[in-house]
């Protein structure tokens, strides 16, 4: 202990020094708000971008002086990470050390960028936008108060000041436009200690996305575990178990354990998959036996697992879940050594952590956006109880168009159980004729739990390869 406290004593000079360098550098951030860095540094000559004539020594020097305290401060911020001391000293120090570093950076980022060798031999060429004193990238920034947002928004450049292996000098990150319109949401969201745990905030997440405030900016704080989290279900065991209630954050939720959910006591959920908790009586026979019969016809909209993969055997490996649910489908087509990916957000209900916890893979995403899938390689697409009667025709189009964009030339899309009016139908209809796929199946019944005014539509379609 005697030396950890020598160790701390003889460290303490540095951190005056560090200190006091980062108030002068603060206060060159602070001017740099009101007045460009480069009246300071850079002649009149500089003014004009395309046809310069070029002293680079100031900016170098300025340059060479803040790579050297950046140095510092990250050499700093390392030590204090390694201090054995567990009280608050060493982390508050951290994270205001990463604030400045971050500060100081800024002011780095709005020095003029000039490479050396056209001091040399200067040859006129295309300016790209990230070295322009300012561009319009920069104007979303300057729309939110929060430091953390204009951080996240503003244009990245590398460090080298050249193009990347992918060809672009920066790196553009960005924000749904909604997020504009949801400002103070967003800034909320946003505010937070860096390095800190984040807030049990999810609610707040979901709401901007469902808003169009999607995608979501990442964040620089430490997402928030369970308080209790346990080991999970092995394998063989956790695909029809309900899993342990400690592994999910309850608090934002009205029931607080999986057996309300499985129960159904509160009614509350999302009202389509009111019963998609109880894993053993509702979801075990579902695409196993039909779950929904006409009794006088015995026509069904439930087609089974089976059926669908016999229709080109052996050629279904992976795919895609755009449903609401706990994971049934992917488990049950799981069976068969095919792996779905399951799209669901948590309306009213743990539904992605559920997912997780039986040993699928959950995707957390809202209607609003483009797939993550590379175009032409998925062999299914499956969607139940989430694109139906309420969805807008221009909407579904362009859902529609996404889905046939990551299918592969052969996959399928299955559309099961899809409801709307009668009144309703023909146009949505349309809407999947307009793909032009091949009808492995097509069914329409009624929905009689709607005084006969709603029917059920479901289908089996193939891509065509389109090679042209």
């Amino acid at each position: 202990m005697e030396i950890m406290k020598l160790g701390k004593c003889r460290r303490t000079p540095s951190f005056f020094f560090v200190v006091g360098s980062l108030t002068l550098l603060l206060c060159i951030a602070t001017l740099s708000k009101f007045y460009s860095l480069r009246t300071f540094v850079i002649s009149d000559t500089f003014c004009n971008f395309n046809n310069p004539v070029r002293d680079g020594s100031s900016e170098k020097y300025m340059k060479q002086t803040l790579d050297t305290v950046i140095q510092k401060i990250k050499q700093e911020i390392n030590y204090t990470r390694e201090l054995l001391d567990e009280s608050s000293y060493g982390p508050r120090f951290s994270s205001f050390l990463v604030e400045i570093l971050g500060l100081i950076e800024l002011v780095q980022d709005s020095l003029p960028q000039i490479d050396t060798s056209e001091l040399q031999n200067p040859e006129p060429e295309a300016v790209h936008p990230l070295v322009r004193r300012k561009q319009n990238s920069d104007v979303a920034a300057e729309y939110f108060l929060i430091e953390e947002i204009r951080k996240y928004v503003r244009i990245k450049p590398n460090r080298l000041r050249k193009q990347n292996f992918m060809g672009a000098n920066g790196t553009f990150t960005s924000i749904g436009h909604a997020c504009f319109v949801m400002k103070k949401e967003l800034e909320e969201y946003m505010d937070y200690d860096i390095g800190d745990i984040c807030q049990d905030d999810w609610r707040l997440a979901q709401k901007l996305m469902v808003h169009g405030c999607d995608p979501l900016p990442r964040r620089r704080c430490l997402s928030r575990a369970p308080q209790l989290y346990t080991k999970p279900l092995p394998i063989n065991e956790s695909l029809w178990k309900l899993p342990d209630n400690r592994n999910v954050r309850w608090s934002q939720y009205l029931c607080k354990n999986f057996t309300c959910l499985a129960n159904n006591v509160t009614r509350k959920g999302f009202f389509k998959c009111a019963d998609c908790f109880n894993l053993t009586h509702h979801e075990m026979p579902r695409w196993i036996i039909p779950e929904y019969q006409v009794p006088s016809s015995n026509l069904t909209a439930d087609f089974l697992i089976t059926e669908v993969l016999d229709l080109n055997p052996g050629e279904i490996r992976i795919g895609l879940d755009f449903s609401i649910g706990t994971g049934t489908f992917a488990a049950r087509m799981r069976e068969h050594n095919v792996t779905i990916v399951s799209a669901s957000i948590n309306l009213g209900a743990p539904f992605n952590e559920m997912i997780a916890l039986r040993g699928l893979i959950p995707l957390y995403l809202t209607i609003n956006q483009r797939l993550p899938f590379f175009d032409n390689t998925l062999d299914l697409i499956h969607t139940t109880r989430f694109l139906d009667g309420w969805i807008d025709f221009v909407l579904l189009d362009f859902v529609l168009y996404d889905w046939d964009r990551v299918l592969r030339p052969g996959g399928l899309l299955w559309i099961d159980s899809f409801f709307c009016s009668k009144e309703d139908l023909d146009d949505y209809l349309e809407s999947f004729k307009m793909l032009r796929y091949k009808k492995h199946k097509w069914v329409i019944v009624p929905k009689l739990d709607k005084d006969d005014q709603e029917v059920f539509f479901s289908a089996v379609l193939e891509k065509p390869p389109r090679p042209f």
